[in-house]
């Protein structure tokens, strides 16, 4: 699926700056975007391009791995061993979609040392959604619900990303994440059809994850960085608020077929539009947890470097066994 970029320091040095002095190869990159070409990793581009890539696709990769540490929460809990059995089945599904991401982002000349150092440091970012509590078995249901529904309507178009390894990388995991939203929905759907207390409990959830699972899309238009160039380069296909739009316009009978209210009392459908209007955001939670890492990101990170402390002895052991079939394998 991927190709390692295997040029050495200087080549890269070298190559960048000539693609970064050279108008004219700027002007063919954006042609060839302009037509529809997928780039591959040994193809000429623009060094903004690739650390464009490389920041949203590590990126993507950490969020995968944090975000096997809500749902872990639940493994020792879960109700029934079969519901103990698919939530793990999850977990290790999302452990494969961080290695799938970060091969990708490694094809762009950057070490997955490198980026997970990045992510321990707290120098890299993940999505915010993750630094929520999961206090009930209801939250698993609606991060499944909510949280992978939204990451399949953000995902779906990178299908399409005009750089091969993401795009290649994506079809595989919103194949995946698509069962993972049913999984969540049935989770939902039993507790809404359980007792008093049971829907009670789905309805606090959908009334916490709600509106974090809006901010998944990243902020508004107006306020967005990078949205504008990377849809000129074709990584992604749609702004930030409209696929915001859709996941709202395809939630909504979702949330009326179970008999749960959508916490937002400026919800209403718009004839003209033929779309929801809805409330707004609160843009200063959003950045807030991205700036502190809200009520769980310390203990998201400490996680994460206790794992990878642990797991030290494990990686030895691998790389000393690689080591001798490789001389095994010289000899023969």
């Amino acid at each position: 699926m991927y190709s390692t970029d295997l040029r050495t320091d200087k080549e890269k040095k070298s190559a960048d700056q000539q693609i970064l002095d050279d108008a004219e190869l700027w002007d063919t990159f954006q042609a060839r975007i302009d037509n529809g070409d997928t780039i591959e990793a040994k193809d000429a581009m623009p060094e903004k391009y690739r650390q464009t890539l490389t920041r949203q696709i590590s990126q993507h990769a950490h969020s995968e791995i944090i975000g096997q540490l809500p749902e872990g929460n639940w493994v020792t809990r879960a109700p029934t061993l079969k519901r103990k059995l698919i939530l793990l089945a999850k977990i290790q599904d999302e452990a494969g979609h961080g290695l799938y991401l970060y091969s990708a982002a490694e094809t762009l000349g950057r070490s997955r040392d490198d980026m997970v150092a990045d992510l321990l440091s707290g120098k890299a970012k993940y999505s915010t959604i993750f630094n929520y509590p999961t206090p009930t078995w209801a939250d698993i249901g609606t991060i499944g619900w909510l949280v992978d529904g939204a990451a399949i309507v953000n995902q779906i178009p990178l299908c399409r990303c005009s750089y091969g390894p993401y795009a290649r990388a994506m079809v595989r995991v919103c194949k995946e994440e698509s069962f993972h939203q049913r999984q969540g929905y049935e989770i939902v759907t039993t507790l809404a059809r359980g007792s008093a207390e049971q829907k009670a409990m789905a309805q606090d959830s959908l009334n916490r994850f709600w509106w974090p699972s809006l901010m998944m899309f990243g902020p508004s238009d107006s306020a967005s960085t990078h949205s504008s160039q990377n849809m000129k380069w074709n990584i992604k296909r749609h702004s930030n608020d409209e696929l915001r739009q859709r996941f709202i316009d395809a939630t909504i009978p979702q949330a009326e077929f179970l008999g749960l209210t959508i916490p937002d009392p400026d919800l209403k459908w718009n004839e003209e539009r033929g779309s929801y209007d809805h409330g707004d955001i609160d843009w200063d939670e959003f950045w807030a947890v991205i700036k502190d890492g809200g009520i769980c990101g310390k203990d998201r990170i400490q996680a994460r470097r206790a794992a990878a402390k642990d797991g030290v002895w494990v990686r030895a052991a691998a790389e000393a066994y690689a080591a001798k079939q490789s001389a095994k394998e010289q000899v023969a």
